[in-house]
């Protein structure tokens, strides 16, 4: 049994671009393809890691609904890393209490990828510890023309449209907002990430590159985040 990691004051929910795979495999002078697939060991050790030291949520961009301007040979490798991570997480995850779902779109993926969110999802479902959230073919803004258009279908009059009835049509309506949104690489913006979300996140940017990120850059994160002083717009 893996010992608990103590760390005081936890955010809630943790959301994490993670980038720089593919630069972390050019440094090595190797495909992009294998700085995705370290990327993807990387975030099931941190969801455990997170899991462990008792954090709630936990929401990662996977797949983004701008990925699919990328090279076709880097996006069929990135749907057959998708398969494998899924496959792979269910028997990693299996001792694990952590449950497992997905934001996005489900339209445009393949119907095993699909078959196998749904797998996933349903066989830890009953699980109570980390909820672990993998954004696919997800973009802030098109889950707000989505939302906005479901609005729309169900005839909601404008006078009863507010930012809990918006929050409702999200994809992350069962989700909390996130406290703190973690971006490794050095670049800086949230790149159609949770931006309706994250109107209050306090928001952490490090050099490091997702495949080297480690879980004492967490911890790191997490110490700037208590250093802090959130005010949601008003006056201290």
């Amino acid at each position: 049994m893996r010992k608990k990691i103590e760390i005081d004051n936890l955010p809630n929910h943790i959301a994490i671009i993670m980038d720089g795979n593919g630069r972390w495999a050019k440094k090595r002078g190797l495909p992009r393809s294998a700085g995705h697939r370290q990327g993807a060991k990387v975030v099931q050790d941190i969801a455990i890691a997170c899991d462990k030291i008792g954090l709630a949520y936990l929401t990662v961009y996977a797949f983004s609904t701008e990925n699919w301007k990328r090279p076709q040979k880097e996006i069929n490798s990135l749907m057959s890393l998708i398969r494998e991570f899924l496959e792979d997480t269910e028997k990693k995850f299996d001792k694990e209490n952590i449950r497992i779902q997905t934001i996005g779109r489900t339209d445009r993926l393949d119907s095993d990828i699909i078959k196998g969110i749904k797998r996933t999802v349903q066989k830890n479902k009953h699980k109570t510890g980390l909820t672990f959230t993998l954004a696919i073919d997800y973009g802030s803004r098109d889950e707000i023309i989505h939302a906005t258009k479901k609005i729309i279908d169900n005839n909601i009059s404008s006078e009863k449209i507010t930012e809990d009835l918006i929050s409702s049509y999200l994809f992350t309506n069962q989700l909390p907002d996130p406290d703190l949104v973690i971006r490794p690489s050095g670049e800086q913006r949230l790149s159609n990430f949770l931006m309706w979300q994250a109107s209050y996140a306090e928001l952490w940017f490090s050099n490091i590159l997702w495949p080297d990120f480690k879980m004492k850059h967490l911890k790191e994160a997490i110490k700037v985040y208590n250093q802090r002083d959130r005010r949601y717009g008003g006056v201290k």
